[in-house]
């Protein structure tokens, strides 16, 4: 199990979300209603975006930041995406699993 959440391969069957169109390859995190009203008067901008398979948080943070700045950078992600950030999203993400950082 260790293996599988440090190599981040626990994901790869979120792959099957993304081929029914349920989720992106880049965007934020789903989340469930509880966390959802934490996000307060800024729930409708962070569901402006299709959630994804990894996002700003998990290429740059991942688990080494406070749930609010993951807050932060979730919405600051859904202000601010586009084709060429998600790009560079998926790059820092697949450097981030070969450095396995942030994994737990």
């Amino acid at each position: 199990g260790k293996f599988l959440r440090r190599s981040s391969l626990d994901e790869l069957p979120q792959l099957v979300n993304v081929l029914k169109g349920e989720l992106s390859i880049v965007g934020p995190r789903p989340v469930v209603g509880e966390e959802l009203e934490k996000y307060g008067e800024y729930r409708f901008l962070f569901l402006s975006v299709v959630p994804g398979l990894t996002g700003y948080w998990q290429a740059y943070a991942r688990s080494s930041c406070s749930y609010e700045q993951r807050m932060a950078m979730e919405l600051y992600y859904a202000g601010h995406a586009n084709f060429w950030w998600d790009i560079k999203i998926m790059f820092a993400t697949v450097g981030a699993v070969l450095r396995g950082k942030g994994a737990k």
